[in-house]
This record gives structure tokens, C-alpha cells and sequence, in this order.
């Protein structure tokens, strides 16, 4: 990496975005007068607003910086677990707004309780709050790293200074500043993403064709290895972990939920849920192929024995773009973080509040639990910054395969118990929590016997079981939960007695209103439920 070189009007640029953020929390600080504006909006949002910040809380430094780290040392194989989104989601969407929007006030996992009890709310809850904090870890960290290596400002300062922002604007201004706030750095994604893509592409001799060309050549295209082999990184182990990635993001995940419960109707929150996923898939594609250009611009070029992969982006950006543009894409990469950041905050305080201290404080007043709500923030915040400011290197893996084994490990079988909560009218909760169990024990036997310590040759299995470890790609890890859960939480179920349940909770609920809503509109007659 270069001597920083950022000039007075690059800091300008990063100071006046970090003003921006702050004048967002300001703006709508005077709102905030209760838990239903603070959490969700009281409906005042509109629909692109909201499909806007989906696609923000879901871009962060990682994107930033993890997929062109990706593109240049690999191929698009990691890309395939974000192309099952749509393909996943445009399916069900229709059918799991409506669901949360009708069933819950705040929390997604008050649909877990009211479908299986209590134990299946806080397993779902804390595992939410454990991705979360290992996410805000990584995220941190990553942007932390590249700044100092692009500014020279210490990374122990860099992290402060954004996590006092990030805790700055969901204190004053709630889920409404946060959502305007991803608006604004939507709009910067774009323009910084489409900007270095351009400059790399033009920078390249032979340009985009040269791009493709020299890439295929080089095995940085496809998504291969097509194998059915799940004990590695494959085409098929991304495409089933993807699937279920996809139903857990937006169907089980807090910070995608509640941008549901912000929308005015159903039909904003579809539509909006529409936006978002429609735009998040290129956006991640577009900054793959900004690594797989860069990976064709240096084999023309020479390129530092030291630059490591994850650091070849910000290197391209400090060595090859004019003053004020560097300070534009570093601000834009700052805004991400902050953007991803503050939407987990202020979902982490959501599931806080409504999972843990209202079922210990109920029926307390309002202003109380709003206070509670902020000093989670806080406190959230504060727990955020000191995990980033420790967080251990990536290992060989990359910083996007680590992040998405975290995923997989932390994920825990909950995508299993909302499937079988709103397919399965026979599922009951006696026979998920015995599956949950079985999860449990399952996650840790896999995660023991196939996660070595130590360094270089010396490194050793937590639990070594010899031929009984773990010995498939830990991707799958999440997908077996699931299915455990699925095939445990169903046969238990048979065993105990079928369960009394409101319609609403499932899917089939769903489908009968849908169907005599359609009867009444033919028919012209009203009809009573």
C-alpha cells in the first residue's frame, strides 16, 4: 500500500458525509416520541424509501471490499448464494409480509412464540443477536483496515469514531433517520460502484472485452466447481446454502422484518421488499466484477509482492483516482458501514426491548421502555465497537467466507422451525423443541470436529473424532440444522397432540383469505370470517 495521500479536499469530502449521517439523526430526532415511531416509522416511510434501505442494511464494508477481494483471487462462485434471492424470495414474498405485518407488533420471533412457545422465541432471538454482533465485528474491522492503510489514521480511532456515529444517529433519530440515512448512501453506492468499475474498465488495455477475455482465461469467471461434493466449496453447496439463506434474511432476519412493519400497506412492504431484493443482486455483481477487472488491470501492470487481495481495491483507489474522487469513494465506503451498522443497532435494540425486557417488565409505560430502548442502543453499540476493534484477521478463507461460515454456524436450524411453523399445521411445540436440541448438539458436534487452532502445521481440531468429524464444507453446517429441524421438529410433533392454531400463523391461512377475497371481489358479497 502507497504512503497515504489523501489531500485537504479528500478529508473535506469524508468530514462533510459524516456530517450528513449526523444531520440525519438530528432531522428526525424530534419523532421519536414513542417505541411505534422509534422501531417502526408509524407508516410514515414511503415504499422506495424502504426497498432503498433493504438494499443498504444489506450492503456494507463487506460488500465494499470482501467481494472484490473475491473477484480477484477467485471466480463468482461466492455470488451464487446472493442470485438464489430472487429466485427464492420472488416466490414467498407475497405470502411473509402479510404474515408479520398481521401476527407480530415488533420482534420477528414473537411469531416464533406464538407458533411453538416461548423456548423457540429466545433460541431464535439469541441466535439473531449472535449473527449480529459477529457481523458487526467484521464489518468494522474491515472498514477499520482499509482506512488506515489509505489514511494512515489509526485503526483503534477509526472504529471509534464511526461507532459513535452509528450510536450517535439511532439514538436521535430512530428507524426513520436510519431508512433515510441508507437512502442517501443508496444513491452513493451506486455512483461510487459505477464510477470505479468505469475508470478500471477503461484503464484496462482492450478494455471489456479484454476484461472477459483474460479473466476466463485465467479461471476468475464462472461459478464453478460444479461437483456434487458438499465436503467443498461448490456450485451446489452455495446454491442449497443460498436457498436458505434467502428464507432467512428476509423471512426470519430482524433488521429485513422490520422494514416491513415500517411500510404504510401490505402492498408498499411487497413492493418494497421487491426493490430491495431487485437491486441488491447487482449491486454485489457489480463490485465481484470490479475484482475480476482488477485482477486483468494488474497482470498488465505490476502490482506490490505485499498487497494482499483484500487490500488491491483501496491500493487501485489511492493510486489511480484524482483528489475529491478518492475522498467521494471513501466516504461512500464509510456510509455503507455506518448504514449496515445502524440498522443492525437499532434492530438489536428492537429484539432487546421486545424479547427480553418486556418479558420481564410487562405492562410498564412507554416512556420507559423507550428510554430501555435507547440505553440498549447504547450499550449494543459500545459492545460492537470493542468486538471490531479485537476482531481476529481473516484466515485463508477470506473475510467473505468467513462472514458467511458465521452465518451458517449462527443460523441454527431457525429458517427450519419458520418453515415448519407456517407449512406444518401438525408441527407443535413439543416436537421443535426437541429438535432444537438435537440442532444444538448437532451445530456443536459439527463446529468442534471440523474447526482446527493453532498456527501453521501445528494447527489441531477442536475434537478430533477421527473418521466421525465433520468433514463437509461448513456452508452446509446451516443447511443440515435446518433439515434437522425440519425431520425432527415433524416426527416429535406426531407424538404429542396436533396443535389449536390461529389461521393467520400459517400459510395456508394465507392462502384461504387470498382465495376468499378473490370469491368476494367476483361475486360482489361480503364475506364473513
Amino acid at each position: 500500500m502507497p504512503n497515504p495521500t489523501l489531500s485537504v479536499i479528500d478529508y473535506l469530502i469524508i468530514i462533510a458525509v459524516l456530517l450528513i449521517n449526523l444531520y440525519f439523526g438530528l432531522r428526525y430526532a424530534r419523532n421519536q416520541r414513542t417505541t411505534e415511531t422509534y422501531f417502526a416509522a408509524k407508516g410514515r416511510v414511503p415504499a422506495w424509501a424502504i426497498g432503498m434501505s433493504l438494499l443498504a442494511t444489506l450492503i456494507s464494508s463487506v460488500t465494499f471490499l470482501g467481494y472484490p477481494s473475491e473477484g480477484f483471487s477467485s471466480n463468482w462462485i461466492l455470488l451464487v448464494q446472493g442470485l438464489m434471492v430472487p429466485i427464492v424470495l420472488l416466490g414467498t414474498i407475497w405470502f411473509i409480509v402479510p404474515l408479520y405485518r398481521k401476527v407480530i407488533g415488533l420482534s420477528t420471533y414473537e411469531y416464533f412464540e406464538k407458533r411453538f412457545g416461548t423456548f423457540a422465541r429466545y433460541y431464535s432471538s439469541i441466535a439473531f443477536v449472535l449473527r449480529q454482533f459477529s457481523s458487526m465485528g467484521t464489518v468494522f474491522f474491515l472498514l477499520a483496515v482499509a482506512l488506515t492503510n489509505m489514511t494512515g489514521v489509526d485503526t483503534f480511532y477509526i472504529i471509534i469514531v464511526v461507532g459513535l456515529i452509528i450510536i450517535a444517529v439511532n439514538l436521535l433519530g430512530g428507524i426513520e433517520a436510519v431508512i433515510w440515512l441508507d437512502v442517501f448512501q443508496g444513491f452513493m453506492l451506486f455512483a461510487s460502484g459505477i464510477l470505479c468499475v468505469t475508470v478500471i474498465i477503461f484503464s484496462v488495455k482492450g478494455g471489456f472485452s479484454e476484461v472477459i477475455d483474460v479473466a476466463s482465461a485465467n479461471g476468475r469467471t464462472g461459478f464453478g466447481p460444479y461437483d456434487l461434493d458438499l465436503t467443498k466449496l461448490t456450485f451446489f453447496v452455495m446454491v442449497i446454502n443460498g436457498m436458505f439463506y434467502a428464507i432467512q434474511k428476509y423471512g426470519t432476519d430482524q433488521t429485513v422484518v422490520q422494514r416491513y412493519l415500517t411500510a404504510k400497506t401490505d402492498k408498499a412492504a411487497i413492493k418494497a421488499s421487491i426493490l430491495g431484493i431487485s437491486l441488491t443482486v447487482p449491486v454485489w455483481a457489480l463490485f465481484m466484477f470490479i475484482g475480476t477487472a482488477l485482477f486483468v488491470y494488474y497482470k498488465q501492470q505490476p502490482l506490490p509482492a505485499s498487497i494482499r487481495p483484500d487490500a488491491v481495491f483501496p491500493y487501485f483507489i489511492m493510486t489511480q483516482f484524482p483528489t475529491g474522487v478518492v475522498g467521494f469513494i471513501l466516504a461512500a465506503m464509510i456510509s455503507a458501514a455506518i448504514c449496515s451498522l445502524s440498522a443492525d443497532l437499532n434492530s438489536l435494540a428492537a429484539v432487546g426491548l421486545e424479547d427480553f425486557y418486556k418479558k420481564s417488565r410487562p405492562a410498564r409505560p412507554d416512556a420507559e421502555y423507550l428510554t430501555v430502548s435507547k440505553a440498549i442502543v447504547v450499550a449494543s453499540g459500545l459492545t460492537a465497537i470493542l468486538i471490531g476493534a479485537f476482531y481476529l484477521r481473516a484466515g485463508n478463507e477470506g473475510v467473505l467466507g468467513i462472514v458467511f461460515t458465521l452465518y451458517a454456524i449462527f443460523s441454527g436450524g431457525i429458517v427450519g422451525i419458520f418453515l415448519l411453523g407456517i407449512f406444518s399445521a401438525r408441527a407443535n411445540r413439543q416436537g421443535v423443541n426437541i429438535a432444537i436440541v438435537v440442532c444444538i448438539l448437532f451445530t456443536a458436534y459439527a463446529f468442534l470436529t471440523s474447526t482446527k487452532i493453532g498456527y501453521g502445521d501445528d494447527k489441531t481440531l477442536l475434537l478430533d473424532l477421527g473418521s466421525y468429524n465433520f468433514t463437509h464444507h461448513k456452508l452446509m453446517l446451516g443447511v443440515y440444522s435446518h433439515l434437522i429441524v425440519i425431520g425432527v421438529g415433524y416426527i416429535a410433533s406426531l407424538f404429542f397432540p396436533k396443535p389449536t392454531l390461529d389461521k393467520n400463523l400459517l400459510y395456508s391461512g394465507w392462502r384461504d383469505a387470498k382465495t376468499a377475497m378473490a370469491n368476494e371481489r367476483s361475486t360482489g358479497k361480503t364475506v364473513l370470517f
